[in-house]
């Protein structure tokens, strides 16, 4: 027996090694969630029913988004979601529980869950820092993902109970970036409050909604940042800052 035939068990066991290495990596690839996302819609009293409407059309549009399925389904790992809405300290009603992105169907149940989803409350003011503490509880006891983010829309500042701030010191928010969506309209200096007030971890960012017309565009902007897919600017013009 030549050197090549001496050794062919040996190559044969570490070709079937490679193999099943492989498959294996390849599973944990699939199986791996590369982000936690979750997704707070103010239902405060500042919003009324066709506003609430047009939050809820415009997430579920954004999601179906050709561009924004590709973000969710190429590369690496799973996407989580999960959608709740909020307003009052107590006021926090799941829309959406935590589903795993992993095919357009998927993509697809979890539009029409929200699309077709009803106002729990309307009467209730506007509690920023408990909406963030739901939010980190929600992840902190959600699925194991690479990397996690609170996906946070409103078209006012905190008006009870404690501040956003304060949230963001006292649950377990470091490991977490919040984004935020600004809806304008009748609240002053919006968008600096989010900066000041609700941007959290590297890279965090706030889109703007011209008003809730406006929200499915900001929502698809805001998910293929937030999903890692950079967005030409004219593909989606940039909105127009009201005074």
């Amino acid at each position: 027996m030549g050197q090549h035939g001496k050794h062919r068990p040996l190559v044969i066991w570490r070709a079937a090694l490679f193999a099943t290495l492989a498959l294996i990596s390849g599973r944990a690839d699939a199986d791996t969630c590369r982000l936690a996302l979750v997704l707070a819609i103010d239902v405060s009293s500042s919003v009324d029913a066709q506003e609430d409407q047009l939050q809820r059309q415009g997430l579920a549009t954004a999601l179906l988004q050709d561009t924004v399925q590709a973000a969710i389904l190429e590369g690496y790992g799973t996407v989580a979601i999960n959608v709740f809405e909020w307003s009052g300290r107590r006021q926090q009603f799941g829309i959406l529980p935590w589903t795993i992105l992993r095919s357009t169907k998927d993509i697809q149940d979890a539009a029409d869950a929200i699309s077709g989803s009803t106002r729990q409350v309307s009467v209730f003011p506007t509690s920023t820092g408990y909406a963030l503490g739901h939010a980190a509880i929600l992840l902190d006891r959600g699925p194991v993902c690479d990397a996690k983010t609170i996906d946070f829309a409103s078209d006012g500042r905190n008006n009870d109970g404690f501040p956003p701030e304060l949230a963001i010191r006292s649950f377990p928010l470091s490991d977490v970036t919040i984004n935020g969506l600004a809806i304008l309209g009748d609240a002053p200096d919006l968008v600096t409050y989010f900066e000041r007030s609700i941007l959290h971890g590297p890279g965090a960012f706030v889109e703007i909604a011209n008003d809730y017309p406006d929200y499915a565009r900001a929502m698809e902007r805001k998910l293929l940042r937030e999903l890692g897919t950079f967005v030409l600017g004219d593909a989606l013009p940039p909105p127009t800052l009201t005074p």
